[in-house]
């Protein structure tokens, strides 16, 4: 039995855990390609970030990439460019997590697939089916 009264929220070292076990069970083509991704957690989104994705609070944003996808010709960088970025934002997850029936390794790795996607520019079906097969591996 879980004892409730003792745990703690998951940390960003935590959420950082769950997102890199996520991408080692993606497939092994599919990690290839993300070379130089960069990904990182932080609690929220900045104040840059809500205005220019127009969220009304800091709540409503899992994750974000930022940068040049491939599927726009990102796979070289520019002398002075900033590398492809994936964002998760450990309050919005687990404020998420809270409202809704499925696992906090689950819902890590959905939002750093769907954000992967946005990196290839893949289609959502395209993306399910990535998902699926990381959530398959032992």
């Amino acid at each position: 039995m879980i004892d409730w009264a003792s745990l703690e929220a998951p940390s960003l070292a935590d959420i950082e855990r769950l997102a890199e076990e996520a991408f080692a069970r993606l497939p092994d083509d599919f990690r290839k390609l993300c070379e130089g991704l960069v990904i990182r957690v932080e609690d929220f989104p900045d104040e840059e970030t809500m205005q220019v994705m127009g969220c009304e609070s800091a709540f409503d944003l899992l994750g974000l990439f930022r940068g040049i996808g491939l599927a726009q010709g990102g796979s070289q960088y520019a002398t002075g460019q900033f590398p492809n970025m994936i964002w998760l934002y450990r309050r919005p997850i687990l404020d998420y997590w809270a409202e809704h029936e499925e696992t906090l390794g689950h819902l890590v790795t959905h939002v750093l697939v769907h954000e992967i996607g946005h990196h290839f520019g893949l289609s959502d079906e395209d993306m399910a089916a990535i998902e699926a097969a990381a959530e398959q591996e032992p």
